[in-house]
This record gives C-alpha cells, structure tokens and sequence, in this order.
C-alpha cells in the first residue's frame, strides 16, 4: 500500500501519547499520526469532522472513557486499536469491531500485529472503493468537444490520452479524437483505479498494456510507445507486481 496512513491518537496522558507516536514511527514508514487527543471533547470533534485511516484510543479516561466516546460515534468508519492498561474491557471493545486490543506497557510484537491487521482492512477498503469507482467509469461515455461537435466515448474503449499542442488527443481502439481542452480535463479518470498518469503528457488504460520496456516505456495495444516518467516508474511497476519494483 503505498499511500499514507492517517493515525489519530487519543490517550489523556501525554507521555502515553509520545511513546505510542515514537514506537509508530519506528516500526510503520507509512503511517502518519495526523493528529493527537488527551481530552474527549476535543476529540469527538475532530472524529466528527476528519477523515482518519486508524485510531488508537485509549479506554480509561476522564469524563468520558474511551468506549462511551465511541458510543457518540456510531458511524465512524476507521479502523480502531485500543491501547489500554486494562484487560478487563476487552470483550466490550469488541462489540465495536475493534482491529486490536494492546495492553500497556506496549510491546512492539503485539502492536505490530493489531497495526498490520489494520493496514491489510485499510488496504481492501481502498482497493473495494477503487474498483467501484473503476467499475462506475467503465460503464460512462466522456464528451469529447472538437471543432466539428462533440463526440461520446466509451470509457473502456480508450486505450491512452495524449497531450498535443494544449489539446488532448484521445486514442481508442476505433480511432483517435482532438478534444480542445487540455489533458488536466481528464485527470478524475485516475481516480477509478484503471487509468493512470504515467508522464505529464499521458494518461493510460492500465488494461491496454502489452509491454513495459526496461528503458520505461509502456507499449499500448496500438502499438503506440508511451515514456513513462523516471519519477513515476516505482509507484507505476508497484501496480502490477511488488517484485517489478526492484
């Protein structure tokens, strides 16, 4: 997963919090504690209003514990870990679909186990939405407006768009079409998880590949050979296979 993983941490003893943050960032590159909590006020609020991957809450708490908060969070959609110095409450935290149950003092093995199980839940969140949203744009015409008129487009019939001359040419299996905006107009077809920006220049059908070249050029089902960006070819070759990276 090659995103950034959103963390929240909320815990009423700050050093608690500085010892959760420093063993994350020891064991986890791509998880990111985007925020932290010692008061549960301030942070119902912030679950309320911000998009966390992952929080680590803690149950015994002042005013509120850590399960009555998440009582006013009914449609929290994160996944979460409990990192607490009580046994006795785990069963109850369960009933909240908790990902993992950490007692204090934290070990790392236990930590990595509940952190890992909640990577792999994020990551098929991620790849379920992408899909759905891949599977929604398969199935829409794009409008191609060019000095003519304007033509409709099956999504799943474009094999690449090209930027040329401030225009974008779009390349499909029955032909090419000018369209007078710029490629930018084009750039939500990423977000479906089948089209992706190999280079400034051009967006492709991950589907119509036939070939990478060791030099970074892609070769479309046409033929067509498309550079892929040395910036790029990492985050590119991770699509297909982990393995392809090195």
């Amino acid at each position: 997963m090659s995103r950034k993983i959103n963390c929240v941490i909320v815990d009423d003893e700050q050093d608690a919090i500085d010892l959760l943050s420093y063993r994350i960032g020891q064991l986890y590159d791509n998880i990111n504690v985007s925020d932290t909590f010692q008061h549960w006020q301030a942070a119902l609020a912030a679950l309320r209003t911000n998009k966390y991957d992952l929080l680590f809450i803690d149950i015994s708490m002042p005013g509120k514990n850590g399960l009555d908060l998440l009582k006013l969070l009914p449609g929290l959609d994160c996944e979460i870990i409990f990192v607490t110095a009580h046994d006795n409450y785990a069963l109850k935290a369960f009933s909240f679909a908790a990902t993992g149950y950490v007692l204090k003092p934290i070990e790392d093995e236990e930590l990595s186990t509940a952190v890992d199980t909640a990577i792999e839940r994020i990551m098929h969140k991620t790849m379920a939405a992408q899909n759905q949203k891949s599977a929604s744009l398969i199935n829409e015409k794009i409008r191609i407006p060019g000095k003519q008129g304007i033509d409709y487009v099956n999504v799943n019939d474009i094999l690449y768009l090209e930027s040329v001359n401030k225009c974008t040419q779009i390349a499909t299996g029955n032909g090419k079409y000018l369209c007078s905006t710029n490629l930018g107009t084009y750039k939500y077809l990423t977000d479906g998880g089948t089209f992706f920006q190999v280079h400034r220049s051009f967006i492709i059908n991950l589907n119509c590949i036939i070939r990478y070249e060791s030099g970074g050029v892609v070769i479309m089902q046409d033929k067509k050979e498309i550079p892929v960006a040395r910036n790029i070819r990492h985050d590119f070759l991770k699509l297909f296979s982990p393995d392809d990276s090195k």
